[in-house]
Protein backbone atom coordinates (compact mmCIF):
# COMPACT_ATOMS: atom_id res chain seq x y z
CA UNK A 1 0.00 0.00 0.00
CA UNK A 2 -0.47 2.31 -1.77
CA UNK A 3 -0.71 0.17 -4.92
CA UNK A 4 -3.83 -0.31 -7.05
CA UNK A 5 -5.00 -3.83 -7.74
CA UNK A 6 -6.53 -5.20 -4.54
CA UNK A 7 -6.11 -8.98 -3.99
CA UNK A 8 -4.38 -9.25 -7.38
CA UNK A 9 -1.55 -7.01 -6.19
CA UNK A 10 -1.29 -8.81 -2.84
CA UNK A 11 -1.02 -12.15 -4.67
CA UNK A 12 1.57 -10.75 -7.08
CA UNK A 13 3.76 -9.58 -4.20
CA UNK A 14 3.48 -12.75 -2.12
CA UNK A 15 2.72 -15.70 -4.42
CA UNK A 16 4.08 -14.71 -7.82
CA UNK A 17 2.81 -14.00 -11.33
CA UNK A 18 0.92 -17.25 -12.02
CA UNK A 19 -1.32 -17.03 -8.94
CA UNK A 20 -1.70 -13.28 -9.45
CA UNK A 21 -2.78 -13.84 -13.07
CA UNK A 22 -5.53 -16.25 -11.96
CA UNK A 23 -6.73 -14.04 -9.12
CA UNK A 24 -6.68 -11.00 -11.40
CA UNK A 25 -8.99 -12.66 -13.90
CA UNK A 26 -11.17 -14.00 -11.07
CA UNK A 27 -11.65 -10.43 -9.88
CA UNK A 28 -12.32 -9.10 -13.39
CA UNK A 29 -15.00 -11.75 -13.98
CA UNK A 30 -16.42 -11.20 -10.49
CA UNK A 31 -16.83 -7.47 -11.10
CA UNK A 32 -18.30 -8.12 -14.57
CA UNK A 33 -20.92 -10.59 -13.31
CA UNK A 34 -21.65 -8.32 -10.33
CA UNK A 35 -22.20 -5.35 -12.64
CA UNK A 36 -24.51 -7.35 -14.90
CA UNK A 37 -26.58 -8.59 -11.96
CA UNK A 38 -26.94 -5.17 -10.37
CA UNK A 39 -27.70 -3.50 -13.72
CA UNK A 40 -30.54 -5.98 -14.33
CA UNK A 41 -31.86 -5.33 -10.81
CA UNK A 42 -31.64 -1.56 -11.41
CA UNK A 43 -33.61 -1.99 -14.63
CA UNK A 44 -36.30 -3.95 -12.78
CA UNK A 45 -36.70 -1.28 -10.11
CA UNK A 46 -36.66 1.53 -12.69
CA UNK A 47 -39.43 -0.15 -14.64
CA UNK A 48 -41.45 -0.51 -11.41
CA UNK A 49 -40.93 3.17 -10.68
CA UNK A 50 -41.98 4.20 -14.20
CA UNK A 51 -45.04 1.94 -13.99
CA UNK A 52 -46.09 3.88 -10.89
CA UNK A 53 -46.35 6.94 -13.12
CA UNK A 54 -48.22 5.06 -15.86
CA UNK A 55 -45.16 4.53 -18.11
CA UNK A 56 -44.73 0.99 -19.46
CA UNK A 57 -41.67 0.14 -21.57
CA UNK A 58 -42.29 -2.17 -24.55
CA UNK A 59 -41.12 -5.71 -23.84
CA UNK A 60 -38.52 -5.71 -26.65
CA UNK A 61 -36.46 -3.04 -24.83
CA UNK A 62 -37.19 -4.09 -21.26
CA UNK A 63 -35.74 -7.61 -21.10
CA UNK A 64 -32.96 -9.75 -22.52
CA UNK A 65 -33.58 -12.61 -24.99
CA UNK A 66 -35.57 -14.80 -25.30
CA UNK A 67 -38.26 -12.58 -23.68
CA UNK A 68 -37.13 -9.34 -25.36
CA UNK A 69 -34.38 -8.06 -27.63
CA UNK A 70 -32.33 -5.93 -25.21
CA UNK A 71 -32.54 -4.76 -21.60
CA UNK A 72 -32.07 -1.13 -22.63
CA UNK A 73 -32.28 0.51 -19.15
CA UNK A 74 -29.52 -1.83 -17.91
CA UNK A 75 -27.31 -1.09 -20.93
CA UNK A 76 -27.77 2.68 -20.67
CA UNK A 77 -26.99 2.86 -16.96
CA UNK A 78 -23.77 0.84 -17.40
CA UNK A 79 -22.63 3.17 -20.19
CA UNK A 80 -23.56 6.23 -18.11
CA UNK A 81 -21.49 5.03 -15.14
CA UNK A 82 -18.62 4.25 -17.52
CA UNK A 83 -18.62 7.85 -18.78
CA UNK A 84 -18.67 9.22 -15.22
CA UNK A 85 -15.64 7.10 -14.29
CA UNK A 86 -13.72 8.30 -17.34
CA UNK A 87 -14.41 11.96 -16.49
CA UNK A 88 -12.63 11.61 -13.15
CA UNK A 89 -12.40 9.98 -9.73
CA UNK A 90 -13.05 13.22 -7.83
CA UNK A 91 -16.36 13.77 -9.60
CA UNK A 92 -17.21 10.07 -9.17
CA UNK A 93 -16.44 10.23 -5.43
CA UNK A 94 -18.73 13.24 -4.92
CA UNK A 95 -21.50 11.54 -6.89
CA UNK A 96 -21.03 8.34 -4.89
CA UNK A 97 -21.13 10.19 -1.54
CA UNK A 98 -24.49 11.71 -2.44
CA UNK A 99 -25.85 8.35 -3.60
CA UNK A 100 -24.71 6.58 -0.43
CA UNK A 101 -26.48 9.21 1.70
CA UNK A 102 -29.74 8.73 -0.21
CA UNK A 103 -29.35 4.94 -0.09
CA UNK A 104 -28.82 4.85 3.68
CA UNK A 105 -31.83 7.11 4.23
CA UNK A 106 -34.01 4.81 2.10
CA UNK A 107 -32.78 1.68 3.89
CA UNK A 108 -33.39 3.12 7.37
CA UNK A 109 -36.80 4.42 6.22
CA UNK A 110 -37.81 0.96 4.96
CA UNK A 111 -36.66 -0.76 8.16
CA UNK A 112 -38.57 1.72 10.34
CA UNK A 113 -41.77 1.78 8.27
CA UNK A 114 -41.80 -1.93 7.48
CA UNK A 115 -41.13 -3.10 11.05
CA UNK A 116 -44.68 -2.03 12.01
CA UNK A 117 -46.17 -4.51 9.49
CA UNK A 118 -44.03 -7.53 10.37
CA UNK A 119 -45.98 -10.75 10.93
CA UNK A 120 -43.91 -13.24 12.97
CA UNK A 121 -45.74 -16.16 11.31
CA UNK A 122 -43.86 -15.31 8.09
CA UNK A 123 -40.68 -16.38 9.89
CA UNK A 124 -42.06 -19.87 10.60
CA UNK A 125 -40.10 -21.84 9.54
CA UNK A 126 -37.17 -19.45 9.92
CA UNK A 127 -34.93 -21.52 7.61
CA UNK A 128 -37.37 -23.30 5.25
CA UNK A 129 -34.57 -24.84 3.18
CA UNK A 130 -32.23 -25.62 6.08
CA UNK A 131 -28.53 -24.82 6.11
CA UNK A 132 -28.15 -25.77 2.44
CA UNK A 133 -30.58 -22.94 1.67
CA UNK A 134 -28.62 -20.54 3.88
CA UNK A 135 -25.36 -21.39 2.11
CA UNK A 136 -27.03 -21.17 -1.30
CA UNK A 137 -28.32 -17.70 -0.44
CA UNK A 138 -24.87 -16.70 0.80
CA UNK A 139 -23.56 -17.54 -2.67
CA UNK A 140 -25.86 -14.84 -4.05
CA UNK A 141 -25.53 -12.31 -1.23
CA UNK A 142 -21.74 -12.24 -1.71
CA UNK A 143 -22.38 -9.83 -4.61
CA UNK A 144 -23.28 -7.23 -1.98
CA UNK A 145 -19.80 -7.55 -0.46
CA UNK A 146 -17.65 -7.22 -3.58
CA UNK A 147 -17.55 -3.48 -2.89
CA UNK A 148 -15.24 -3.98 0.09
CA UNK A 149 -12.64 -5.46 -2.22
CA UNK A 150 -13.25 -2.55 -4.60
CA UNK A 151 -12.29 -0.11 -1.86
CA UNK A 152 -8.80 -1.60 -1.79
CA UNK A 153 -8.41 -1.11 -5.56
CA UNK A 154 -8.46 2.64 -4.85
CA UNK A 155 -5.28 2.55 -2.75
CA UNK A 156 -3.27 4.76 -5.12
CA UNK A 157 -6.01 7.38 -5.17
CA UNK A 158 -6.37 7.70 -1.38
CA UNK A 159 -4.80 10.61 0.51
CA UNK A 160 -3.70 8.46 3.46
CA UNK A 161 -4.24 4.81 2.42
CA UNK A 162 -2.50 3.18 5.39
CA UNK A 163 -5.08 4.71 7.72
CA UNK A 164 -8.10 5.34 5.48
CA UNK A 165 -8.33 1.97 3.72
CA UNK A 166 -8.53 -0.28 6.83
CA UNK A 167 -10.93 2.13 8.56
CA UNK A 168 -13.08 2.49 5.45
CA UNK A 169 -13.33 -1.25 4.88
CA UNK A 170 -13.93 -2.33 8.50
CA UNK A 171 -16.45 0.39 9.47
CA UNK A 172 -18.53 0.02 6.30
CA UNK A 173 -18.41 -3.77 6.59
CA UNK A 174 -19.96 -3.61 10.07
CA UNK A 175 -22.58 -1.00 9.11
CA UNK A 176 -23.59 -2.79 5.90
CA UNK A 177 -23.88 -6.18 7.61
CA UNK A 178 -26.21 -4.78 10.28
CA UNK A 179 -28.34 -2.97 7.69
CA UNK A 180 -28.41 -5.97 5.34
CA UNK A 181 -29.58 -8.33 8.11
CA UNK A 182 -32.19 -5.79 9.26
CA UNK A 183 -33.64 -5.38 5.77
CA UNK A 184 -33.74 -9.17 5.29
CA UNK A 185 -35.61 -9.63 8.59
CA UNK A 186 -38.16 -6.91 7.85
CA UNK A 187 -38.68 -7.99 4.23
CA UNK A 188 -39.26 -11.66 5.11
CA UNK A 189 -41.44 -10.49 8.01
CA UNK A 190 -43.84 -8.41 5.91
CA UNK A 191 -44.07 -10.89 2.99
CA UNK A 192 -43.93 -14.65 2.61
CA UNK A 193 -40.51 -15.71 1.30
CA UNK A 194 -42.15 -17.52 -1.65
CA UNK A 195 -43.32 -14.17 -3.07
CA UNK A 196 -39.87 -12.56 -3.08
CA UNK A 197 -38.31 -14.28 -6.09
CA UNK A 198 -38.39 -11.33 -8.52
CA UNK A 199 -36.22 -8.44 -9.72
CA UNK A 200 -37.75 -5.87 -7.30
CA UNK A 201 -38.78 -7.77 -4.12
CA UNK A 202 -38.87 -4.77 -1.76
CA UNK A 203 -41.03 -2.67 -4.09
CA UNK A 204 -43.38 -5.57 -4.78
CA UNK A 205 -43.76 -6.42 -1.08
CA UNK A 206 -44.65 -2.80 -0.26
CA UNK A 207 -47.10 -2.69 -3.16
CA UNK A 208 -48.90 -5.79 -1.85
CA UNK A 209 -49.28 -4.02 1.51
CA UNK A 210 -50.77 -0.98 -0.24
CA UNK A 211 -47.86 1.21 0.92
CA UNK A 212 -47.46 2.96 -2.43
CA UNK A 213 -46.09 6.22 -1.03
CA UNK A 214 -43.36 4.42 0.89
CA UNK A 215 -42.81 2.11 -2.10
CA UNK A 216 -41.94 5.00 -4.39
CA UNK A 217 -39.44 6.44 -1.91
CA UNK A 218 -37.81 3.08 -1.22
CA UNK A 219 -37.70 2.24 -4.94
CA UNK A 220 -35.98 5.56 -5.65
CA UNK A 221 -33.51 4.81 -2.85
CA UNK A 222 -32.87 1.31 -4.22
CA UNK A 223 -32.19 2.77 -7.67
CA UNK A 224 -29.68 5.23 -6.24
CA UNK A 225 -28.09 2.49 -4.14
CA UNK A 226 -27.62 0.24 -7.14
CA UNK A 227 -26.02 3.14 -9.01
CA UNK A 228 -23.35 3.40 -6.33
CA UNK A 229 -22.78 -0.38 -6.53
CA UNK A 230 -22.37 -0.18 -10.31
CA UNK A 231 -19.94 2.70 -9.89
CA UNK A 232 -17.80 0.68 -7.48
CA UNK A 233 -17.87 -2.51 -9.57
CA UNK A 234 -16.88 -0.80 -12.81
CA UNK A 235 -14.27 1.28 -10.99
CA UNK A 236 -12.68 -1.81 -9.44
CA UNK A 237 -12.65 -3.83 -12.65
CA UNK A 238 -10.85 -1.10 -14.60
CA UNK A 239 -8.24 -0.73 -11.82
CA UNK A 240 -7.48 -4.46 -11.84
CA UNK A 241 -6.85 -4.30 -15.60
CA UNK A 242 -4.73 -1.20 -15.04
CA UNK A 243 -2.58 -2.98 -12.41
CA UNK A 244 -2.19 -6.16 -14.49
CA UNK A 245 -1.16 -4.12 -17.52
CA UNK A 246 1.41 -2.19 -15.51
CA UNK A 247 2.89 -5.51 -14.35
CA UNK A 248 3.13 -6.59 -18.03
CA UNK A 249 0.49 -9.31 -17.66
CA UNK A 250 -1.77 -7.44 -20.11
CA UNK A 251 -0.97 -5.14 -23.07
CA UNK A 252 0.33 -1.64 -22.17
CA UNK A 253 -2.85 -0.14 -23.63
CA UNK A 254 -4.80 -1.07 -20.50
CA UNK A 255 -2.59 1.03 -18.22
CA UNK A 256 -2.85 4.10 -20.44
CA UNK A 257 -3.97 7.19 -18.50
CA UNK A 258 -6.14 9.92 -20.02
CA UNK A 259 -4.05 13.11 -20.51
CA UNK A 260 -6.81 15.37 -19.16
CA UNK A 261 -8.84 13.30 -16.69
CA UNK A 262 -5.92 11.18 -15.37
CA UNK A 263 -8.04 8.02 -15.35
CA UNK A 264 -7.34 4.62 -17.00
CA UNK A 265 -9.84 5.41 -19.74
CA UNK A 266 -9.08 2.48 -22.06
CA UNK A 267 -9.66 -0.08 -19.27
CA UNK A 268 -12.83 1.76 -18.25
CA UNK A 269 -14.14 1.79 -21.84
CA UNK A 270 -13.47 -1.92 -22.34
CA UNK A 271 -14.99 -2.87 -18.96
CA UNK A 272 -18.11 -0.78 -19.60
CA UNK A 273 -18.69 -2.02 -23.14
Amino acid sequence: IPIAGSAYTYAYATLGELVAWMIGWDLILEYAVGSMTVAIGWSGYMQRLLAGFGIELPMWMAAAPPVGIINLPAVLIVLGIMYLLIVGIRESARFNAIMVGVKLAAVVFFIGAGAVYVKPENWDPFTPYGWSGVMGAAGVVFFAYIGFDSVSTAAEECKNPKRDLPLGIIITLVVCTVLYASVALVLTGIANYKTLSNAAPVANALRELGMNGIRLWVTAGALVGMLSSLLVFQYGQARIWFAMSRDKLLPDLFSKVHPKFQTPHVSTWVAGI
